[in-house]
């Protein structure tokens, strides 16, 4: 029952998540229709579910043309990705892998079979991927294996070597992340559901990733502790302790707290680009696929300001407030009062004696104007009293009916899983 109390503190998430499970989040993410894909498009989309379960549903929600051509650059940065991430492949075969992995592209027979990581299949099929690769038109093509060659070029350069400075987080970030960011836009003006400049705008497309890459960073630094990944930029977590791995002891978690809370600051920065970024779009879909990982990023970055669980456990946001982000996210003003909204509850919980409180306080500043210019802040309640009350009444008769039916937002939680 305290969990039932403590769902009915949020009844609009209680109506979100009902509404979703009953065909609401079809508005967002219409079913794709598979009759009409040739088997080995089908095949992709089954690779695409497999291996990204939450972008996944905003990809097979693009429109048109788009939709096959971003499946198919998820896929073989996915697969780069494996080549990357697999321990058990020796640098001196992975660095040329990395470096000639857009050429594979157009090799019909390349496969890697030796992969021991969980997404291999995208490797051990990979002539099913190029093949639908090299189906796609020439301006689709072009962009995909341009990103792909920078982005395993650039993986390469940091396989050993680790991320000292913030201009170097900047620069992985950009390898991992920003990279995405420009090769989607760029598909986008390709598509021609949106206009020349969000392709041409690098540095905006270049935004948008890194605001997702660092909150992951940050979110995950638990995680990547004990897998032995480290990506926190040292210049900044050298002011606070002499070991990246230090700041998970007990006595240090203050200084930790503060370390984290600088690095949060430092991605607040980007929002200005991506709300500029996300003005631009005109297509709705094209919208929807880009909006829905940016206020997961800013809600997720919100739970984790000046939170002691970073370093003891999981931080994630929950199941009705994903759901109901996804479901406003739908235009830039809705956009506008989800930044607005989480920004003030970072602001509100910003200590005075942090080292970085100036910093944050004044970003934040800047957020707030560029979300309401005219000091007026845009409802996002869209929901009915009357629905409201049987949501309530629905979840007061069975919580686990309630969770059942939650399960499948749940996937889509960790909408910048990459």
């Amino acid at each position: 029952m305290e969990r039932v109390g403590k769902w009915l503190g949020r009844p609009r998430e209680i109506y979100n998540l009902l509404r979703f499970k009953m065909g609401g989040g079809a508005a967002v993410m219409p079913p794709l229709d598979q009759d009409a894909l040739s088997d080995g498009l089908k095949t992709c989309y089954r690779y695409l579910n497999q291996t990204s379960r939450s972008f996944a549903a905003v990809i097979q929600a693009l429109d048109g043309e788009l939709r096959h051509a971003v499946c198919i650059f998820y896929l073989v940065l996915r697969a780069l990705d494996t080549v990357e991430d697999d321990m058990t492949i020796n640098l001196e075969t992975k660095v040329p892998m990395l470096h000639d992995f857009h050429s594979y592209l157009y090799q019909p027979d390349w496969r890697y079979m030796e992969s021991k990581e969980k997404d291999k299949q995208v490797l051990e099929d990979f002539p099913t991927i190029s093949l639908e690769f090299r189906n796609l038109a020439k301006v689709y093509r072009d962009v995909i294996a341009d990103i792909c060659h920078k982005m395993g070029a650039g993986m390469a350069e940091f396989l050993e070597k680790k991320v000292d400075t913030q201009h170097e987080w900047d620069k992985y970030c950009h390898y991992v992340a920003g990279l995405v960011g420009i090769g989607l836009s760029r598909l986008f003006s390709a598509s021609e559901l949106e206009d020349l400049i969000v392709g041409q705008d690098t540095e905006l497309a270049n935004s948008m990733g890194l605001f997702l890459q660092k909150t992951n960073i940050i979110r995950d630094y638990l995680e990547d502790q004990l897998e032995g990944r480290e990506f926190w930029p040292r210049e900044v977590w050298s002011r606070y302790a002499k070991k990246l791995s230090d700041l998970t002891k007990p006595e240090n978690i203050d200084v930790a707290v503060q370390c984290m809370n600088e690095l949060i600051t430092n991605a607040l920065h980007h929002i200005p680009d991506v709300l500029t970024y996300l003005s631009r779009l005109k297509n709705q879909s094209v919208f929807n696929f880009c909006a829905i990982p940016q206020v997961m990023a800013i809600a997720t970055l919100a739970a984790c300001y000046n939170n002691k669980q970073v370093f003891r456990g999981l931080v994630k946001i929950r199941k009705g407030q994903a759901v109901t982000l996804m479901m406003d996210a739908t235009n830039i003003q809705a956009v506008k009062a989800i930044m607005y909204q989480y920004v003030e509850e970072i602001y509100r919980k910003v200590p005075s004696t942090d080292p970085s409180s100036n910093k944050t306080q004044q970003i934040i500043v800047s957020i707030r104007t560029m979300s309401l210019p005219n000091g007026v802040e845009v409802s996002r309640n869209h929901y009915s009293p009357i629905y409201l009350s049987c949501a309530m009444l629905l979840a007061a008769l069975s919580w686990q009916y309630l969770s059942a039916m939650s399960k499948a937002s749940e996937e889509y939680v960790q909408a910048s899983e990459n």
